[in-house]
């Protein structure tokens, strides 16, 4: 009997293996769909005897054995394919979710990726772009990779993992690795970044790192090339306060024998002028030279600034004072031109905390430029005033006015408003730069509000006690901004809050 049962599961497993054959599948695979089917051929061939006795109870022996026999074959047959189907299915199912995480990683991670020890030996290799690596580089199994990093980087690369092994879990590092002595580009190295991630067990011990290396050439080059610009133009704005520095200091010396001989002359203390005319022409040497050392003070004003160079000295000291003695000195010029000049100073103010030199020279080149563009008539206003620790300078003519569009172009170094009026007036366009560079230092604000025909009021806003000075300095450590921007902005004629002055309107009135 165990020889015929041996005949016929041979039998069996050649019919089953040929059929098999046709339909694909790995030798594995076979294997295992020949079990099912000779477990299905033993219930079928037992089906066959069940079948037609059990269904000639209920019908005669004529069409139960056709019925009975038909019906085994045909469930065999559709337990044969959907056993055999299910079969398939189970095992592509399983071979996709037996892959390894790290096989699919490996293998469709853009760049070059590694398998590291805690040590940093490399121990597998990756990537969807490792031929491309590879390709130019030594084989980085072990400490293959490290040996072929730059010598001045690997200690960078070798504190990255030090971190890993502390507790950190992710560390980035820009490196250099040697290429062949001929290459395309003729680059000796390429740069990478490798982006490190620890993977530690339960208790945080580093079991491997994952890196993943990718090239940042054409980064590094731009980040080179903006460097460099960089530095050029730091050397070149380096230069121009230098080169302004130097011509400033070198026209000072003249400039001040100039003035002194002028002064002399103009004293008559070595003779009488022959004729009005000497006087006249040593009177306008003794001008333009005062002109010309007062733009030279500016200029040597401005590079100190520019370069954060300008030394502030906070005092206490009358405000009113200031003013009145900005008053006093620009009197004459304004009278002479046929403007009125006055100033309002508030009641009780108190002292206030700033460096008064450079609040004076505020003052000076403000209410300067207001006589310079106010006609013969006009009227200029200097208002002083203090509110919640803050002291509002303002300074208002009824001058030429300035176009909207064109304030903004205002307190840049050398810029002037040229139009009809503008043109035939002198300077050069360095006091508002000046002025907005010393506010800055203050920590204060500047505003300014214009009308074309009607006239002018600039303002501006500082602490009281000096502690905006203190502020502006721990702001930043970096060059003071030149020229500053306009913090707040302007605040528009007529509509000032209630309690402060209204320069531009009362200087009208005055």
């Amino acid at each position: 009997m165990s020889k015929i049962a041996d005949r016929a599961t041979a039998l069996i497993d050649r019919a089953a293996a040929s059929w098999l054959s046709r339909t694909g599948g790995g030798a594995a695979v076979r294997q295992r769909e020949l079990m099912i089917m000779r477990r299905l051929t033993l219930i079928s061939s037992a089906a066959l005897f069940v079948a037609p006795a059990a269904l000639s109870f209920v019908a005669s022996p004529a069409v139960a054995l056709p019925v009975g026999v038909a019906t085994v074959c045909a469930a065999f047959l559709f337990s044969a394919v959907g056993s055999i189907a299910l079969s398939r299915q189970s095992v592509v199912a399983g071979n996709v979710a037996g892959q390894p995480a790290e096989d699919f990683f490996m293998e469709s991670c853009a760049g070059l990726v590694f398998f590291m020890d805690p040590q940093g030996a490399v121990t597998a290799i990756g990537g969807r772009d490792k031929r491309d690596y590879l390709a130019f580089m030594r084989d980085p199994t072990g400490k293959g990779f490290i040996e072929q990093i730059h010598v001045s980087d690997r200690i960078t690369f070798l504190q990255a993992i030090d971190r890993l092994r502390q507790g950190e879990e992710i560390a980035s590092v820009d490196l250099r690795v040697e290429r062949p002595s001929v290459s395309i580009d003729n680059r000796q190295f390429m740069h990478l970044r490798a982006d490190l991630t620890a993977r530690a067990d339960a208790d945080g011990v580093l079991l491997s790192i994952v890196a993943q290396l990718r090239d940042i050439s054409v980064e590094q080059h731009l980040r080179a090339e903006a460097e460099a610009r960089a530095a050029d133009a730091a050397s070149a704005n380096d230069a121009k306060s230098s080169f302004l520095a130097a011509v400033s200091h070198e026209l000072r010396t003249p400039l001040n024998a100039i003035l002194g001989f002028s002064d002399i002359l103009i004293g008559e203390y070595f003779g009488k002028f022959e004729n009005d005319r000497q006087r006249e022409y040593v009177t306008l040497v003794r001008e333009s030279g005062a002109h010309l050392l007062s733009v030279v003070n500016t200029m040597l004003d401005m590079s100190k600034i520019e370069a954060g160079r300008y030394e502030l000295c906070p005092e206490p000291f009358e405000i009113g004072a200031a003013v009145r003695s900005c008053e006093a000195m620009l009197a004459l010029q304004a009278r002479t031109k046929g403007v009125s000049l006055t100033s309002r100073v508030q009641r009780g103010l108190d002292e206030v905390v700033a460096d008064q030199r450079a609040i004076q020279q505020i003052l000076i080149n403000l209410v300067g430029n207001a006589v310079k563009f106010t006609d013969a008539g006009g009227a200029i206003s200097i208002d002083a005033s203090m509110r919640g620790g803050i002291l509002t300078l303002s300074v208002s003519d009824t001058g030429i006015g300035i176009p909207a569009e064109k304030l903004t172009l205002l307190g840049q170094p050398f810029v002037q408003i040229h139009n009809e009026y503008s043109r035939r007036f002198e300077g050069t366009g360095l006091g508002l730069s000046l002025v907005k560079g010393l506010v800055a230092l203050h920590g204060g604000d500047f505003a300014i509000a214009s009308t074309p025909g009607s006239g002018t009021i600039i303002t501006i806003s500082i602490a009281a006690d000096g502690s905006g000075i203190a502020e502006a300095g721990d702001v930043s450590t970096d060059l003071v901004e030149f020229p500053p921007r306009l913090k707040t902005a302007p605040v528009p004629a007529g509509i000032l809050e209630e309690g402060l002055f209204d320069g531009r309107e009362q200087a009208k009135i005055a």
